[in-house]
């Protein structure tokens, strides 16, 4: 690996021309800049530094927090006699934002960047949660869903008004996926308080509405993904994390109203999270994102081992699930190009002109252009 000062010098002394050295430098940028589609890269670490510096914010953060608690008990802020005051998660806030001015928008470090906006807007959230009961009360919320769901909503509110600032000043890319968080937390928690007090009935209507929101937030990631088919720019990371947000939210509550996770499922049951399984990881080839396969991963591993144990494998059935499934995602990951060509290619030309680029060809030359 050679430095710019290197390749100065080497055209200085007559070893290399100019034209060579901007020529190579040139080739460099572009292998660098390159992304290939199927990778689904987004910035996470760009160096040891990041961890380093993401354990240091940690633990300052986490004095921070303990700090604030103490000064909050002394004034007689906290909830209850032992309870939490929002002083503790304030400071957490206060501090992550300080942090952010330096790591994120002089630094541009990576991990760092991530872990002080999500401390920063969940310090937001509680800071508000907690104002909130400690001014009407912790006795006004004891067995009082609507009450709780109010200030929920009120509280994601604070926290999404808090986030949106955030990404004005910072532009950090998982900043939009903890907004949409922070809007689907004031439709459920407007919801939990309208429901009332059958919890059962609110349980089934709670999932399926978050099911409908996780929708939502999918096709909001395919709204950023489309405007970034060669997933080239940070909007494809914005949509990473949209997708990571959105994957659970719909996975979850679709095997949950189903009746798959009671853990006294049948064979017919199993064989149902099977197919889909299937038809989830058709979805992720051709969104040509993995989140939807990793959020379902537990549903399945169970289907698999109960399989396995209601066919007289008992001892094996964890070994084999795990060998099964195993293989299948390493060989899923190997020929993944090959498998989103099966699958894009015969879809009809619209749908194909919205999803991200199969061909690296054409990612290059779209880069290029």
């Amino acid at each position: 690996m050679y430095s710019q000062q290197e390749l100065d010098d080497a055209v200085a002394a007559g070893a290399l021309s100019a034209d060579a050295a901007t020529a190579l430098r040139a080739h460099v940028e572009r292998q660098r800049a390159t992304a290939i589609p199927d990778e689904e890269q987004f910035r996470l670490i760009t160096g040891f530094n990041d961890i380093f510096v993401s354990v240091a914010a940690a633990i300052l953060l986490f004095a921070v927090g303990f700090i604030g608690q103490r000064i909050g008990q002394a004034a007689g802020f906290q909830i209850e006699s032992d309870g939490p005051t929002f002083l503790a998660p304030l400071f957490v806030a206060a501090t992550s934002w300080g942090l952010a001015m330096y790591f994120t928008a002089k630094r541009r470090m990576a991990l760092p960047s991530i872990i002080l906006l999500l401390s920063y807007a969940f310090g937001v959230l509680l800071t508000a949660a907690f104002a909130i009961i400690f001014a009407i009360g912790p006795d006004a919320v004891d067995n009082n869903p609507q009450a709780g769901g109010a200030i929920g909503a009120i509280a994601a509110a604070i926290a999404g008004v808090a986030t949106w600032v955030h990404w004005r000043r910072f532009h950090v890319p998982i900043t939009v996926a903890v907004g949409a968080a922070s809007a689907a937390g004031i439709a459920v928690g407007l919801l939990v308080a309208a429901l009332g007090q059958n919890a059962e009935a609110a349980r089934q209507v709670i999932l399926g509405f978050v099911l409908f929101l996780g929708i939502g937030v999918f096709l909001f990631a395919m709204w950023w993904d489309s405007s970034d088919r060669a997933r080239l720019t940070r909007r494809s990371d914005v949509a990473f994390w949209l997708h990571l947000l959105a994957a659970p939210m719909i996975v979850h509550p679709v095997f949950t109203l189903l009746g798959l996770n009671d853990g006294s499922g049948s064979v017919a049951e199993a064989l149902v999270v099977l197919l889909l399984y299937v038809a989830l990881g058709s979805t992720a080839l051709a969104i040509d994102r993995r989140a939807l396969l990793v959020s379902a991963l537990a549903y399945v591993l169970w289907a698999l081992a109960d399989l396995f144990k209601r066919f007289g494998a008992v001892e094996l059935n964890v070994a084999l699930t795990a060998l099964i499934i195993g293989s299948a995602l390493l060989l899923l990951s190997a020929f993944w190009h090959e498998a989103r060509s099966v699958i894009v290619r015969p879809l009809p030309e619209k749908i194909r002109d919205r999803l991200p680029i199969v061909s690296r060809t054409a990612a290059i030359t779209q880069q290029a252009a």
